[in-house]
């Protein structure tokens, strides 16, 4: 299959890659998923990422409706992150991706392979 440089301007895998493309946004959607969903502790699990970096990948997966900041009244503020019904569309596609980085990335079998 070939595919012309003027298909790719309304390309859907383009579409795609504008929003959660990058180093960064398809692990904090799952660190999210994971019921980890707040600033201090997503800095700790991603130890090569700024503090601006991950600043700017949650105000982009905000902006583009991904993530939903809650901002709790209390003093000091806490503030929490939650994935939006647009982001849970994306879990059974990080599901997939998880498991080729098992299997391919990391040499192991997928739990679902292992238990057939």
């Amino acid at each position: 299959m070939t595919v012309k440089t003027k298909e790719l301007e309304n390309c859907p895998v383009t579409a795609t890659l504008e929003i959660i493309g990058g180093k960064w946004k398809m692990l904090v959607i799952y660190l999210v998923s994971n019921g980890i969903n707040r600033f201090g502790k997503m800095s700790m699990m991603m130890k090569d990422i700024s503090k601006q970096m991950l600043t700017t990948q949650l105000r982009e997966l905000e902006r583009d409706g991904l993530l939903e900041r809650v901002i709790y009244p209390e003093i000091p503020p806490r503030v929490e992150y939650f994935l939006t019904p647009k982001a849970k569309a994306l879990l059974p596609a990080l599901a997939v991706l998880r498991d080729w980085g098992v299997e391919y990335a990391l040499g192991e079998k997928p739990a679902e392979a292992v238990a057939e």
